[in-house]
């Protein structure tokens, strides 16, 4: 993303990292959308085990990040350097990170890139999670692009390989692979130049064990699991780590729409979570539903992964071989950032945001709702009970007019009690600042 600095606030008197934002990929200019993305996440988590922003400066053409100085080096350092590590010391670093992660997931916030060389570690042993540069906030879909695949190749979840959109459950899966890659001396998967291959291996295979892992083999386990809602949340980690070897390990939380990865194909399905159902209209009227489309289903995910093969092995520098992260090497390796958001609407970006809302209102209808405009939102008074009751979703064709920022597409899909319907759909969007948002039907 940038080169990071040692510097001096000579305001203060204390020493601060300093990261001069990078280009976006074909870029003329800094991606300042997400250094302020990052500095508005970060200071949003007030939390010891986080890397702190101090500030988000522009000056002489240039913007740079202002952070918390944090002496010593990164978990893919001290792997390096030392080899695997012990199971209680290794444990004592992730519990760390997983307390910072399960604070950001408390706050809606996915980190989507944690990897070992994003997990800083003093001398003393304290452990700060730094980079929220490709963090999601709930309901900004600004960052989701069509084809984009975030985060580092050999941590990245099955269902991101498969080219959906990242959740908290996403993020334990990466912090299993970041607890695998310090218990073993290696990630679990050797990506090398060979992306596409890597990533159907994550999608399509059985996750690695090891025979090491102790009493952490129930963790590696319960977070690199393919089916989403297999897998602990990142509190449950943290309890879990926090009890040491006596721990009994808890269930999952089944309280939450999982994404369950089909090994047999190419597919990925989507499995609905228990929601409230809809109750009758007093009118006896079906109630009204905007923005009926539910994601894509991505067996056309080698598509997307092929367009992406460029940002994914930029990424995979700084655990695996690359150069690593720490705010006191100058320049770190670079990741190349998101693209910066159009001035204008395009198709391209109006049909990625809407699949990024449709992926969204479908694991959670409450944020989901967020991505209308208000006055849609007063029009739409039994939103949730229609996404709580649609199952079996097959998107037929989808199109977009950024002219009249309007969005048809044709789709099936099985509603609770009336069967399955073929609807042809019409929706107007907004664009303000780069964001789209959902204004009606058209």
């Amino acid at each position: 993303m940038g080169a990071v600095w040692l510097g001096r606030d000579e305001v203060l008197g204390r020493q601060v990292a300093i990261k001069r934002i990078g280009m976006a990929p074909g870029g003329s200019s800094p991606d300042l959308l997400r250094a302020e993305r990052e500095a508005r996440l970060a200071a949003r988590l007030n939390h010891p085990h986080v890397v702190a922003v101090f500030d988000l400066v522009d000056e002489d053409d240039a913007q740079w990040l202002v952070m918390e100085y944090v002496e010593g080096s990164t978990l893919a350092e001290l792997v390096r350097k030392n080899g695997a590590l012990p199971v209680d010391e290794a444990a004592a670093i992730v519990v760390q990170a997983a307390d910072a992660l399960a604070a950001a997931h408390d706050a809606g916030i996915v980190h989507r890139d944690v990897k070992p060389s994003n997990i800083l570690v003093t001398p003393e042993g304290q452990v700060k999670l730094s980079d929220f540069g490709i963090a999601r906030a709930e309901a900004d879909a600004s960052l989701t692009q069509t084809g984009l695949v975030t985060g580092s190749p050999a941590y990245i979840s099955p269902e991101v390989a498969s080219g959906r959109q990242a959740t908290d459950l996403s993020d334990v899966w990466s912090l299993g692979a970041t607890l695998f890659h310090a218990l073993a001396g290696a990630p679990p998967y050797d990506i090398g130049d060979n992306v596409i291959g890597g990533l159907y291996r994550i999608v399509h295979e059985e996750p690695p064990r090891l025979d090491t892992a102790g009493w952490l083999a129930p963790v590696l386990e319960s977070s690199m699991t393919v089916d989403p809602g297999g897998r602990w949340s990142m509190r449950q980690v943290v309890d879990f780590l926090r009890a040491g070897p006596s721990a009994t390990p808890p269930r999952p939380v089944p309280d939450r729409r999982t994404l369950a990865v089909d090994t047999g194909s190419s597919s990925t399905q989507v499995m609905s979570r228990v929601l409230p159902q809809p109750t009758a209209d007093p009118g006896g009227r079906r109630a009204r539903r905007p923005g009926r489309l539910l994601p894509i289903l991505s067996g056309l995910a080698i598509i997307a992964l092929l367009t992406v093969i460029g940002v994914l092995v930029g990424m995979n520098a700084g655990d695996d071989g690359g150069q690593a992260g720490a705010p006191n090497d100058a320049p770190t390796s670079q990741a190349p950032p998101t693209s910066k958001a159009p001035d204008e609407p395009t198709q391209e970006g109006m049909e990625s945001f809407i699949e990024s809302y449709l992926q969204t209102a479908s694991s959670d209808p409450a944020v989901g709702f967020r991505l209308l405009t208000p006055q849609f939102q007063s029009e739409s008074p039994r939103y949730d009970q229609f996404w709580g009751s649609v199952s079996n979703i097959q998107l037929l064709n989808i199109s977009a007019d950024p002219d009249a920022l309007t969005v048809s597409y044709t789709y099936r899909y099985d509603l609770d009690g009336s069967g399955t319907t073929t609807e042809d759909i019409d929706l107007r969007l907004e664009f303000v600042d780069g964001d789209y948002l959902i204004a009606g039907e058209a």
